[in-house]
């Protein structure tokens, strides 16, 4: 009789339990359905970008490169969670192991991190097109692009492995209830009932060195850039140059309000209703991908030159 009741120990100590939207399970199903149909914007729409700069010569720049960057982290982070969603919403799986819990962590997490190093280089790309052009081609080429794509993917998954390794040596005696459909970091230490005083430390830390940085290093980009176009005599050229970086700007907006806000509600919102633990995870998830594809399709001509294009060579 022992053994039976420490291996049940064991099997719930590994196991948490997914939320859809508190009060309304009933209605997950209908309620599932404007997501998917995000989730279709979002992929559909990151993928066609990806495939339009792979396949149209004309759009092989520094620029387009980023972006495709930036498509493939809204794909990851898409793809990251969509079988807990429909799990959830649609077949009402909410139980995950804590190993899957981690992997899924590590995704969402990391391609979050390489969301915004790619940001940063964008930025980055702006500021030379605009305060060094002449220099644009000689400062970005292809091979340091790709040298720019590997630090970002190290840089947004090396910090992640030790996080988590610390997360796997917390106790879990307590509830299991996540608050949302999928893993997110604070939401599973906030179950242990053991100390997290190092885990919260470092995972503020990684905030910090990453996405934090990331932000006031993209802030000095811009007041460059402006400072720059301010000195332009030609109104029309100041307008011109502003004209490339509202795409950028756009995006930067997306990004960072959503994640901000969702940590605010995480670190403050102790007492706060569930539903806005779930409101604001869900817009963290979806919004920057659904978006993003938008933005730069309406802004970008080339990009929607290139769309077209393939869209006639395929109805033809």
């Amino acid at each position: 009789l022992i053994i039976p009741s420490f291996n049940q120990s064991i099997f719930y100590s590994t196991v948490f339990f997914l939320t859809g939207i508190p009060g309304f399970e009933t209605y997950h199903a209908w309620i599932f359905i404007p997501f998917c149909c995000l989730y279709v914007i979002a992929i559909s729409g990151n993928g066609m970008i990806l495939f339009v700069i792979i396949t149209e010569s004309s759009l092989h720049e520094p620029m387009y490169y980023f972006l495709s960057m930036l498509s493939f982290t809204d794909l990851g982070l898409c793809l990251s969670t969509l079988v807990t969603m429909v799990g959830v919403f649609w077949f009402n799986t909410r139980e995950i192991s804590f190993d899957a819990c981690i992997g899924q962590m590590f995704f969402i997490h990391g391609f979050t991190f390489m969301e915004s190093s790619v940001l940063l280089a964008m930025a980055f790309d702006r500021y030379i097109a605009i305060c060094n052009p002449l220099r644009y081609a000689t400062i970005l080429t292809n091979s340091r692009i790709i040298k720019v794509g590997f630090a970002i993917v190290i840089r947004g998954t090396t910090a992640l492995i030790p996080l988590l390794l610390l997360l796997k040596h917390l106790s879990f005696c307590g509830s299991h209830i996540l608050h949302h459909s999928y893993c997110f970091h604070p939401d599973v230490m906030k179950l242990s009932c053991t100390d997290t005083k190092i885990n919260s430390a470092f995972g503020l830390a990684i905030v910090i060195s990453t996405a934090a940085l990331d932000f006031v290093l993209i802030l000095l980009s811009y007041v460059l850039i402006i400072h720059s176009v301010l000195s332009i005599a030609s109104p029309e050229e100041r307008k011109k140059a502003f004209g490339t970086c509202v795409s950028h700007i756009s995006a930067v907006v997306i990004f960072y309000i959503p994640m901000i806000s969702l940590s605010l509600v995480h670190r403050f919102g102790k007492h706060a209703h569930p539903l806005v633990h779930t409101l604001i995870a869900n817009i963290y998830l979806l919004i920057p991908p659904v978006m993003n594809p938008i933005i730069y399709s309406v802004k970008t001509k080339q990009i929607q030159k290139a769309m077209v294009k393939m869209v006639l060579s395929k109805i033809i």
